[in-house]
This record gives structure tokens, sequence and C-alpha cells, in this order.
């Protein structure tokens, strides 16, 4: 057995334990190291059945942490590479007419998987992108008039460079709503460079990379994993305070556009994953602020003098957390 693994297919329990949630986040920490914080918040969006919105210059990891995520429970994983030219009937498929047989067929696109990597999702145009909006909302894909259920568990991991914008075709905003976390990665510092290159170099102490990692659950047990969710218990002040962050959001200073409603949906569901992952049965304040903003940031606008004076989302939210009070723990 591969020392970053966990147990072999013959070895899976009936029922999903904290344990093999925190081996597949070790695991994964092996393979993308030095980004704790991204596996984390990839992790909490797989528990609440959520898709994630990747930011990130090239290079650092994002396919690699998608195939990496989908080796520790088997799951299929398909990536597709956007580009100008991409047709929506490319991403979920078509119908053909068999001239052998006399009668049309359905050939189902690489959407059909546990985990799909929509790499540089913003250099296809809107009809293409519009392509995952039913399936990231229903679960289920429309082909040639016949609807079709996606695999459990299923998640969209979408990237975009934040820097190249020649060539790309912004995201609508009916499309940015549908993902529950934008998740910003960037290059890691000095010590997690070296242990990085030192791994993949073939230096390190321990084999490393996809092809190391030992399904350590299956697809069923992740999607019992999902249903534990419904366990996670959230006191009514800390329920409160999640929402307020959001219609705080509508009407802040430096805010052209707030959150909406399913804002503050996805933000209790995320913190409920995140206590889920750190191992407790209710949700904290902390937990609503550590997720406050991945939930938010694709969500609002900056108004036109926060652009001019150089602000991003993050700093703006980030005076929005301090000021508004959060319940004592």
């Amino acid at each position: 057995m591969n020392q970053m693994g966990g147990s072999t297919s013959t070895e899976f329990s009936e029922a999903p334990d904290g344990a093999a949630l925190q081996r597949i986040r070790e695991v994964l920490n092996q393979v993308l190291i030095g980004q704790g914080p991204v596996v984390d918040q990839v992790l909490v969006a797989l528990l609440a059945r959520g898709h994630v919105l990747i930011e990130g210059v090239p290079g650092l990891g994002k396919t690699l942490l998608v195939r990496s995520l989908a080796a520790t429970f088997s799951g299929q994983f398909s990536r597709i590479q956007f580009t100008p030219d991409l047709m929506p009937a490319d991403v979920t498929g078509h119908t053909l007419f068999n001239m052998a047989q006399q009668k049309f067929e359905t050939r189902k696109g690489p959407i059909f998987t546990n985990l799909l990597l929509a790499d540089e999702i913003n250099r296809a145009p809107a009809k293409t992108q519009a392509a995952l909006l039913e399936v990231m909302q229903e679960q289920q894909v429309t082909i040639e008039g016949s609807t079709f259920p996606v695999d459990t568990p299923f998640m969209v991991l979408a990237t975009q460079n934040p820097i190249e914008q020649e060539g790309t075709y912004p995201l609508p905003e009916a499309e940015l709503d549908r993902f529950m976390l934008k998740v910003q990665i960037d290059y890691p510092d000095q010590e997690d460079e070296e242990a990085l290159v030192r791994s993949v170099t073939g230096l390190g102490d321990a084999p490393w990379g996809v092809e190391c990692i030992d399904p350590i659950l299956n697809a069923d047990q992740i999607a019992d994993l999902q249903d534990q969710l419904g366990e996670i218990a959230v006191d009514q002040e800390v329920f409160t305070y999640g929402v307020r962050l959001c219609r705080a959001s509508r009407d802040w200073d430096g805010l052209e556009r707030g959150a909406g409603p399913r804002a503050s949906i996805n933000l209790i569901q995320a913190a409920r994953a995140r206590a889920l992952l750190d191992g407790r049965d209710f949700v904290t304040p902390d937990d609503i602020k550590s997720m406050a903003l991945p939930v938010l940031r694709h969500r609002v606008q900056l108004t036109a003098d926060r652009e001019i004076e150089g602000y991003n989302a993050d700093q703006v939210l980030q005076g929005l957390l301090d000021t508004v009070d959060a319940p004592r723990q």
C-alpha cells in the first residue's frame, strides 16, 4: 500500500466516520503542499453539495487538487478546457442518428462525472458557460428534450486566471451565484515551495502524486457524509448572525451590489460543513466568519470609487466582518 493512501476498496466500512474525512484532508495536504485553506474550502463545498470557483494563476495545482480529491474516493473525474469555440453540446453531450441501427442515440458529454473541472471557464462565451447552470442547480442535464441525472456526488470546480483578461468573457451574475464558494489560491511560501519541489522532483522521503493515492472512501460514503450535514446543529443566534452578515452587504459603504438570499443559504450550509470537517456537531460564530469571504466575495460588486482607489472585495468585506457583532461563543 502506498504511504499517501487510506484503505483499499475491500476494506471500506459501511458508514464513513470523521477519521476517514481527516485522512482525505491529510492526503490532499500532502499533495497540494502549502494550500491548507484551499483544501479545506474545497472539502467544505463537497460536503455541502456546493460548487467552487477557483481563482489563481496557472501552475498552482488546481487540476492536481481535483484529480487527487477524486482519487481519494474512487470518483470519476473529467476536465474540460474552455475555449472560445467550445459549444454547449461539447459539455453536455448530443444526439446522433445511428445509421446501422436506424435510430437516434444519446452520447453523454464529460459533464457526466463526479468531479468536473471546468478549466478557464471565462474563456468560453456565455452560451457555453450557461450549459453548466442546469446541472449545477438541478443535478441533471437536458439533451435534445430528454433529462438525465448526474451521478452522486457531483461537483463543478471551475478555474479562472485573475490576471490575463484578453480573450475572456465575464461570468454572468446568475452563474456566479451558483458557485457556493470562490476560492483564491496563491503562491506557497518559501518553506512549502521547497517541500513541493522536493516531492515533485523525487528528492523527498515518500512517493508523491495522484498515482500514489489509495482510495479512502467510495462515492456512496461521500454521499453519506453529505447527508450528515443535516445533523449539524445551528444555534439561533449563530444562524441570525450568518444571515445578518449577508444582509449587511446590501447597503454597505463601498459595495454597489450586495449578496442575495442564496448567499445566506450557502453561508449557513458552508459553516455546517466546516463544523463537520472539524469534527463538531454544532456551528460556531468562527465557522460563519471563516466561510464568509469565500461565500460573499464573488457575489458583491464594488462601487466605482472603491475600485479606483484599488480596493478589492475581500478588503471591503473584511470591514463588514469587523463591524457586524458576532454572538459570544
